[in-house]
């Protein structure tokens, strides 16, 4: 019963997480379906853009692995002294609040020399603010995400949908669905 609220509680979290993110900011899932454990992809960084304000969300067993942010020379040796951020909870998340590189690891025996790292670089995309909201402004993003863990806490199956693009038969723009028929607006 009591792991049962704890996987409610977790899927909770993340949608509340994922529902009150700004729209411009990006919650990742270190790992997608493998989460950060060993089975953690090497290629996982490939193709993604990280940007001041997005967040690393890492999710494994609780004392099976940990994440520890280090500098760039421990990265590459798996040294974990002098780290800069320990988390062990088993759903970390990481604000990514300035440009630059960051590099993780797994700080458990010799995880890290096994493949479990991340190096991100984090880019700083400064775009000038509008003057006045535009018309299709929504505080909600418009995308809806799941996670489904089991008993352990482990992430079995995740998903995304965003409204706007891979479902456009809703007729949203920026998150909001207009009627038609109100004066001044047209699809």
């Amino acid at each position: 019963m009591a792991s049962r609220q704890v996987l409610l509680l977790a899927a909770a979290a993340v949608a509340v997480m994922v529902l009150l993110a700004p729209a411009s900011a990006e919650v990742f899932m270190v790992g997608d379906a493998a989460g950060w454990t060993l089975k953690y992809p090497p290629t996982w960084t490939d193709g993604k853009t990280f940007v001041v304000g997005d967040s690393l969300m890492f999710m494994y067993p609780a004392g099976e692995h940990t994440v520890v942010e280090v500098g760039g020379a421990e990265f590459t040796t798996c040294n974990v002294t002098g780290n800069q951020g320990i988390w062990n909870s088993g759903s970390d998340t990481v604000t990514l609040n300035k440009a630059g590189r960051r590099w993780f690891v797994c700080g458990v025996g010799d995880h890290c020399a096994q493949g479990m790292k991340l190096f991100v670089t984090v880019v700083d995309v400064a775009t000038p603010a509008p003057a006045s909201p535009p018309e299709s402004f929504s505080p909600v993003n418009s995308c809806l995400a799941t996670v489904v863990l089991d008993a352990d806490l482990t992430i079995v199956a995740h998903d995304a949908v965003h409204f706007d693009s891979e479902q456009p038969h809703y007729g949203t723009e920026g998150g909001v669905r207009r009627d038609p028929a109100e004066p001044g607006r047209s699809r």
